[in-house]
């Protein structure tokens, strides 16, 4: 038996310590899930919850009632139904879109609209609006699909390592984000402003939404070419979809001569693509020059 002293046993202090250490782990294992883009906690298979047994209910005490007394009267019974409330109509997001884009009349109130339209919920999940990076004179405008984990942190589009794989492609046909001379000069921007959770593609609706905005933007640019680099910017721009089968070969956009090439991420998960990436950064070198 312990005698003296009212401190705690070495038992009670080292379950003190794994309770401590656990919730330590368990808080870097949900900021390392936020960080993924895990927003919602789920099951590992739907639950209806409209088809859950209602709970059994516990009938009360009687209440004893006196030699001669009448029964009080009971209240009538009332069905133990929630009452329903119609939701509000959705608002149509690609009218308000048009509306939006349509007021802007520069690119700085282009973003300003951007940053104030609130019916695309990937807004509520992002750190930043990517909007644009580049010149906005230049001759070349590159069509990205959405934000990475890189670009919603530092608020610009094509930063991460797909970023510096692009700026190195574009170089070597003397193009950069950088340059201020408009013929040497990249303006770089995304379908969507705002990160899609997880990194997942943007949805169709997602991308009709957004989809005022971009022709504002390129309007409002005015480049001479457009690169679309990956399948959202293609669906975008001309409703079709199979980047890898459109890659490489000139069509037509909003009035533009519009080059479909692969993502620089998807060239870094698959470097020997990097041959056909190099043979559509020549035939662009070509078209500037006048070649084509």
């Amino acid at each position: 038996m312990r005698r003296g002293g009212g401190g705690p046993s070495v038992a009670a202090m080292g379950i003190a310590t794994d309770i401590a250490s656990d919730w330590h782990a368990a808080l870097a294992a949900l900021a390392w899930q936020h960080e993924l883009g895990v927003e919602d906690v789920v099951l590992d298979a739907p639950l209806n919850r409209y088809q859950l047994p209602e709970p059994a209910k516990t009938a009360p005490p009687p209440v004893p009632v006196a030699m001669g007394a009448a029964p009080a009267p009971r209240a009538p019974s009332r069905p133990n139904v929630a009452p329903v409330e119609t939701p509000p109509p959705a608002a149509d997001a690609v009218a308000e879109a048009r509306q939006f884009a349509a007021r802007a009349t520069t690119l700085d109130s282009l973003r300003d609209a951007l940053a104030a339209f609130d019916l695309c919920d990937l807004k509520k999940g992002a750190r930043n609006l990517v909007f644009a990076d580049g010149n906005p004179e230049a001759r070349v405008l590159i069509l990205g699909e959405a934000p990475g984990r890189d670009e919603d942190m530092e608020g610009l589009p094509f930063v991460g390592r797909a970023g510096m794989l692009l700026d190195r492609m574009f170089a070597a046909i003397g193009l950069s984000r950088h340059s201020p001379d408009s013929e040497a000069a990249l303006y770089i921007t995304n379908v969507m402003p705002w990160r899609p959770p997880g990194n997942r593609d943007p949805e169709p609706a997602e991308i009709a939404m957004m989809r005022p905005f971009v022709a504002r933007h390129i309007e409002l640019a005015d480049p001479e070419v457009i690169v679309v680099m990956g399948n959202t910017p293609l669906v975008a721009l001309t409703g079709e979809r199979g980047i890898l089968r459109a890659r490489g070969n000139w069509t037509t956009a909003l009035n533009k001569p519009l080059l479909p090439m692969t993502h620089p991420a998807y060239l870094l998960r698959n470097p020997a693509a990097k041959r056909e990436a190099w043979a559509d950064l020549l035939t662009l070198q070509a078209r500037l020059k006048g070649q084509r």
